[in-house]
């Protein structure tokens, strides 16, 4: 498992399909399917963070569902933005959804091969 994060916008998706050659069939934006029994080749997982907050808007807990994915299946490149920089939201719904977000992202890259962080479409490795 690979882990790519970053800004808004800095080339994250562009540098990931390129660097792994993944086609956009193989590419998940914002979703992770419920049923991902029959897989092959390497997946794209992106905006993971869209993800965790469908994943909390729905009562369910994205922590136990992104692990149990990771677990079942190694060859996925995941892809989330930093959404914990900047200003602190005065809703504590909003608070709350960063730092899940923020926990998730540090429990997969401890179990990550790989962790870049991309900024203006370059890349720079952190493990």
């Amino acid at each position: 498992m690979e882990l790519i994060i970053g800004g808004f916008a800095q080339g994250k998706l562009n540098y990931a399909a390129s660097k792994y050659k993944v086609n956009e069939k193989k590419i998940w934006d914002g979703n992770i399917p419920e049923d991902f029994n029959d897989l092959s080749g390497t997946i794209i997982i992106n905006r993971l963070h869209k993800w965790i907050r469908k994943m909390i808007d729905e009562g369910k807990n994205p922590e136990v569902i992104i692990n149990r994915f990771i677990d079942s299946y190694k060859d996925v490149v995941i892809i989330c933005d930093e959404i914990g920089n900047g200003i602190v939201p005065f809703e504590q719904s909003e608070r709350e959804y960063r730092d899940i977000t923020g926990k998730i992202l540090i429990g997969l890259a401890g179990k990550a091969d790989g962790v870049e962080r991309i900024i203006c479409g370059i890349a720079q490795k952190i493990k």
